[in-house]
């Protein structure tokens, strides 16, 4: 078996600003890959949103990365340190939830985090402080039992949160959730690094959830890395639609002016999306020419979009069985 703390050596600037780093990061049971030569990079106060479907690996490689699974190749480094050589000094330093959270139903919350705290060696304050973040202050004394759905995610949260950790590692948070629940865990999760200066490693197959979370997004299909990066450098993709009285005269006075135009129906001209500054160029140059101008309209290109685009061009490539 290859080592777990096989990773190359970033540089000194690269390892200031980046929490988790893993190099062909693999998993095998038996004949099966979960996880495919991995590399992902999630970098210091951001929250990094780990997508794609069940069964994609997305809980293995969190396992692996809080050293529940071991590596059957390459490996992983937390806060620049190789974590197989550095288990004891790196795990104190990460809050985790992964999959449902474990409690004592017959006992309260309040009771639950005790444990906690005993087993961390923390002080009495900290089940107040945790309880006050995931909004369970009121509830504190009711037996988990009784508690919702969640309502008993945000105490496994808090749980997570008992001794401030460093970096945050939660797997499907809001799975199983309805509406409200889910958008509870959401605005818990987005106040974090900038309260608490946490690092968030977040997975999901909810798109919309973590479209709205994410500064980074990582893409992962049969433990393949398809995609990694930030959230903005797709959001600042997409298409300008302007509605027009006659779009061959429109396009052709846009053309004549330097701007690349696709006539996407009859009545309505598409271009590259462009700052603000640059569609109000556009605007008065068709104006300034006579065009009859009915709507302009931004269409961003969104998480979901991509994700399928990503994954099945990804599709695509896989040879058809003979």
């Amino acid at each position: 078996m290859a080592s777990a703390d096989l990773v190359g050596s970033p540089g000194e600037e690269e390892r200031k600003h980046t929490v988790v780093r893993t190099s062909e990061l693999t998993k095998r049971y038996g004949s099966e890959t979960v996880v495919d030569r991995l590399g992902v990079t999630v970098r210091r106060g951001e929250i990094y949103g780990f997508l794609g479907l069940n069964g994609a690996g997305k809980s293995t490689t969190m396992k692996m990365l809080l050293d529940l699974a071991r590596p059957t190749a390459g490996g992983v480094t937390v806060f620049g340190l190789g974590l197989a050589a550095n288990r004891a000094r790196i795990l104190p330093r990460i809050g985790s939830l992964i999959e449902s959270p474990s409690y004592y139903g017959h006992l309260t919350g309040e009771e639950n985090l005790e444990i906690v705290r005993i087993l961390k060696k923390l002080p009495q304050a900290e089940i107040d402080r945790v309880l006050g973040v995931v909004r369970l202050t009121e509830n504190r004394r009711k037996p988990v039992r009784n508690y919702s759905l969640g309502m008993k995610q945000r105490l496994g949260l808090a749980m997570a949160l008992m001794g401030s950790p460093e970096l945050l590692i939660l797997d499907e948070p809001t799975n199983g959730l309805d509406p409200s629940g889910i958008q509870e865990i959401r605005d818990l999760i987005v106040r974090l690094p900038s309260r608490f200066g946490m690092t968030v490693l977040v997975s999901s197959h909810l798109l919309s959830e973590v479209e709205q979370m994410a500064d980074t997004v990582g893409i992962i299909d049969q433990g393949r890395l398809l995609y990694e990066g930030a959230l903005r450098d797709f959001r600042d993709r997409g298409w300008l639609r302007i509605a027009v009285a006659d779009s061959a005269s429109a396009a052709s006075v846009l053309r004549r002016a330097g701007w690349r135009v696709t006539t996407a129906s009859e009545g309505e001209l598409a271009l590259p999306l462009h700052p603000d500054e640059q569609i109000a160029r556009v605007v008065r140059i068709l104006v300034g020419a006579g065009t009859q101008l009915y709507r302009v309209e931004v269409r961003r290109r969104t998480l979901e979009e991509v994700f399928l685009q990503i994954t099945g061009e990804a599709s695509d490539e896989k040879p058809v069985p003979a």
